[in-house]
């Protein structure tokens, strides 16, 4: 069960809610938050002093006063309004990390929102109500109105409670209305009071999930591109030299240390290293610490940045004791949309490097002794095309990640009249980050299949040939998964078992204790 109270929400709470089905609850700190939160709104709403989205209008109209009788409908038509997103549906995933987001954002005790919604919230969670949320047309500023409207479309009504305006939501496998999937869960719909539909929907939720799954699996595939190295280190007979940790405690760069460490440790004990004669590498091998290094510190840096914004209060306005209401702009989805662009571009450099590997490893010129492609011998060339084309994919992987990885929030169109005349694109820099992602999962695992077949003609070149301990291990995983085949075949599915391999995290086995460590440098 994880607890929710808005200050302790952690990666691997959002990993066993959004990919796991944890069950979550709302903490007694949490709940005693949210009811004195709400009574200071109560009290404000009583004065009838013009406050922002409480008894106004929003954006551009928050200088028209609204009655107080009409506050449910102004948050009802907040909700329908704002509910116009467009593009394919987000994974179940991410939608239901932005729901234990939100859920815990507004347990945090300053969006004056009442117990029974959030509880709803949580509710869906646990009951497996998922709505459909499209994918595009956020622009992260003010929040990611579109995606939460699109969310609280399902679980809130008005007095009619129609069905034909619910949305869409997955329930037990199947798409519904999102009337009929709340009630097959038996899960009453809420309808909204005073600020609460601006409570819902204003926030860079969607931006902040999306990216938090990101930077998880970011954080894993950083071990995998070590490993990765490792064997690619092997199989065209490095040198260790630039491994040594003389060479990186000079320069000082903690991440480019711990990628040095880890090699060391991946090929202890290997035969191969050293054995050419060769003074140094090209950079792809030379250089990897002083790249993937970086790329480590970059994402030790950004998660920091979102894991505070996953515990953050990013309604507006917000409400303080003893009855303060303050308009401000925790919305902005700036500091995730930076967070998601760094991720983009650092991850692109992780590919990129791993690509070449995967290049040099190809090419007969390079790969010091090894057949062209990899075929199987010499004589086998020409017949057969080798990892010709998987070193196409990985290449044309790296190129639309560079694509990706251009920053995008750097761009800003203005909205709402001017009002809002700096937006974040936060949401659209998450979903490139994430594909980002999954594309070095693939590059990596392209490289992995690579290696792993180098390594069994480099051993047919030197039979009394070794590898270190923590390379051996991962080569040992590789070939239960992918037997070798010496003629052409379907690498394809062959590739994807050893990506669903990272996928599945299987790729090390911390009991053997070969695996690289990980980012905090446990095993």
């Amino acid at each position: 069960m994880v607890e929710i109270n808005g200050h302790n929400l952690t990666y691997t709470d959002l990993v066993k809610v959004a990919r796991h089905g944890e069950s979550v609850s709302i903490s007694k700190e949490g709940v005693q938050a949210i009811i004195a939160s709400r009574q200071r709104l109560d009290a404000i709403f009583e004065t009838n002093r013009p406050v922002y989205g409480i008894n106004t209008g929003f954006g551009i109209f928050a200088e028209y006063p609204i009655p107080g009788a009409a506050s449910a409908k102004l948050s009802r038509n907040l909700i329908l309004s704002h509910a116009v997103g467009t593009g394919e549906p987000l994974p179940k995933e991410i939608v239901r990390a932005g729901m234990l987001v939100r859920a815990n954002t507004l347990a945090k005790g300053y969006s004056g929102i009442r117990l029974e919604v959030v509880q709803t919230l949580v509710d869906m969670l646990n009951k497996g109500v998922t709505p459909v949320i499209p994918s595009q047309g956020s622009l992260g500023s003010s929040g990611d109105l579109c995606p939460l409207s699109h969310l609280a479309l399902v679980f809130t009504t008005d007095e009619e409670n129609q069905e034909d305006v619910s949305g869409w939501a997955e329930y037990q496998g199947k798409v519904m209305t999102g009337k009929a999937a709340m009630d097959a869960a038996g899960i009453p719909r809420v309808i909204l009071g005073p600020k609460e539909g601006l409570a819902l929907n204003n926030g860079a939720t969607f931006s902040a999930a999306i990216t938090a799954l990101a930077i998880i699996d970011a954080e894993y595939l950083l071990r995998v591109a070590d490993a990765s190295l490792s064997l690619s280190l092997e199989a065209m007979v490095g040198c260790l030299a630039a491994f040594d940790p003389r060479i990186h405690e000079a320069r000082g760069h903690e991440g480019q240390k711990h990628v040095a460490e880890n090699v060391r440790r991946m090929t202890a004990g290997s035969s191969f290293l050293d054995a050419s004669g060769r003074v140094q590498d090209a950079y792809s091998l030379r250089c990897a610490p002083q790249v993937q290094g970086p790329v480590l510190e970059t994402v030790q840096f950004i998660k920091k940045i979102v894991e505070r914004e996953l515990n953050a209060a990013t309604d507006n306005p917000l409400i303080f004791e003893p009855e303060d209401v303050l308009s401000g702009g925790n919305f902005h989805g700036e500091p995730v949309g930076l967070a998601a662009d760094y991720l983009s571009i650092s991850m692109s450099e992780l590919g990129a490097i791993s690509e070449r590997r995967i290049f040099r490893m190809t090419d007969g010129k390079l790969n010091f002794g090894l057949p062209p492609m990899l075929v199987d011998s010499q004589e086998a060339a020409g017949l057969n095309s080798g990892l010709m084309i998987p070193q196409y994919t990985a290449a044309s992987l790296v190129l639309e990640n560079q694509t990706l990885s251009a920053p995008d929030s750097v761009h800003s169109l203005p909205t709402s009249a001017e009002q809002e005349d700096h937006n974040a694109n936060s949401m659209t820099a998450a979903r490139h980050a994430r594909q980002v992602v999954a594309n070095v999962s693939h590059i990596l695992a392209v490289e992995l299949y690579t290696a792993a077949r180098a390594i069994d003609l480099r051993i047919r070149q030197v039979p009394r040939g070794h590898l270190g301990k923590g390379t051996r291990a991962v080569y040992k995983r590789i070939r239960k998964e992918v037997p070798y085949q010496a003629g052409d075949a379907w690498w394809g599915p062959e590739i994807d078992r050893v990506r669903k391999m990272i996928e599945e995290r299987g790729l090390f086995s911390a009991e053997q204790g070969e695996g690289v460590k990980n980012i905090d440098k446990a095993d």
